[in-house]
């Protein structure tokens, strides 16, 4: 008789390419005893397999055999004459050897996938480069790599790093790969040290949220660990539009050989930031209230911090540039937290809103001196060209999406606030 082998499904995770390729398993009776030889025909993908993988894929062809045989039933005439009570015991022990094979053929058949996803080498696209940022653990990292062909199967990944006792000990960094590896290998290539490594500057963020990350990072040479703000200004550009840092360096992941100076970040950032700048001034709309990059900068900062929605970032911009064109305060909290410092604990009261500082858009018109933060180009882009509405004053709708209720007069924006804020 013939038996064909049905193809297993695939689980979640699992990559393409990794079943078996039309498996069939032929079998013979030979003898009168009712045994049977047997032919198993299976087509691989084609890898290299080392001397322990043959052993164990040996062993799992020959457990599979075994089991087979031993539920093969001998011929009526064969049997045994047994008490009623021994067939009893014969049949539970046989129910129980299926129940048993259940559950162990099946096991058999996952472990040779794993051991299959692990060791099998897999092409690795030209230059190619796994990167490992602050923050990311083994899941993002083994999901991502799964999604880019580099390994058969996250799930394999994350089996293969909690036996190697790995899973918390990548570095951060970027690792370059050969042309082949295997997911094991992989492993063990990322707990060597990273070929470069990367510093990720987050928009919204401030100058010193910059900093930290750059001296944090271990890869990095620390020649500027003691300098102040105002000498690495200095040492990037002498003529920078102020002597205060904040907003001039562009918010995007930055990468550098190990072992660099951490001057090599800074100065990708800021040219970053002068090249995006300049980019959107030279394109800006007209008739805006901005005297020179500048301040375009700085109120591009204002609207990254005020807006908790991307489709409510051009309303936004259009407020503070209608309030600047009718000479109204901005008045908005991101300025007074701003200048407030390390004295702001995570609430701003009235207080705080009346006590005067440079940056307290509440008790001063104009813009601030300065950027209150590292914006975007979305937010620039929103600075440049706000959008064409009226709008004089927008509140949150507190709904947990983000977006703003915006309103062209006073009495709008009461009715507004009673039924957003107030809740009336």
């Amino acid at each position: 008789m013939e038996v064909t082998l049905l193809p297993l499904p695939v689980g979640e995770g699992w990559g393409e390419g990794m079943l078996l390729n039309k498996p069939s398993l032929q079998l013979s009776p030979i003898g009168r005893e009712g045994r049977f030889v047997g032919k198993l025909t299976v087509t691989y993908p084609e890898f290299t397999l080392n001397e322990m993988e043959v052993n164990l894929v040996f062993w799992l062809i020959w457990l599979t055999f075994y089991f087979l045989s031993r539920t093969v039933r001998q011929p009526e005439s064969k049997k045994p004459k047994i008490c009623y009570t021994s067939r009893f015991r014969l049949q539970r022990a046989i129910m129980f050897k299926k129940v048993l094979l259940g559950f162990v053929i099946p096991f058999i058949v996952m472990a040779a996938m794993l051991s299959w996803a692990m060791f099998a080498p897999v092409a690795v696209p030209e230059n190619y480069r796994v990167r490992i940022e602050k923050g990311q653990g083994l899941a993002q990292v083994s999901q991502r790599l799964a999604q880019d062909k580099v390994i058969h199967s996250a799930l394999a990944m994350r089996v293969a790093a909690y036996a190697q006792n790995m899973q918390n000990k990548m570095r951060v960094g970027n690792y370059k790969l050969p042309a082949q590896i295997s997911t094991w290998d992989l492993l063990q290539h990322l707990q060597q040290r990273p070929d470069t490594t990367v510093v990720r500057v987050v928009e919204g963020k401030r100058f010193k949220d910059l900093r930290q990350a750059v001296n944090e990072n271990p890869n990095l040479r620390h020649e500027t660990l003691n300098w102040s703000d105002e000498k690495l200004l200095q040492t990037l550009d002498a003529n920078a539009p102020s002597s205060h840092p904040e907003g001039l360096f562009f918010p995007d992941s930055y990468e550098a050989d190990v072992g660099s100076s951490d001057l090599q970040i800074f100065q990708a950032a800021y040219r970053n930031m002068q090249k995006q700048l300049n980019q959107v001034w030279e394109n800006r709309a007209p008739n805006l209230p901005y005297q020179n990059p500048y301040e375009l900068l700085t109120m591009a900062s204002i609207v990254e911090k005020e807006t908790g929605h991307p489709d409510d970032r051009k309303d936004v911009a259009a407020v503070f540039r209608n309030r600047l064109i009718i000479g109204m305060r901005l008045q908005t909290d991101p300025t007074v937290i701003y200048g407030m410092g390390d004295a702001y604990q995570g609430k701003i009261r009235r207080a705080d809103l009346e006590r005067d500082t440079p940056y307290n858009t509440y008790t001063r018109a104009g813009l601030t001196p300065t950027p209150i933060a590292l914006p975007s180009r979305a937010a620039l882009e929103a600075a440049a060209h706000p959008s064409d509405a009226e709008y004089i004053y927008f509140v949150s709708r507190m709904d947990n999406t983000g977006r703003s209720q915006f309103s062209k007069t006073l009495s709008e924006h009461n009715e507004a606030v009673r039924k957003y804020i107030l809740k009336k």
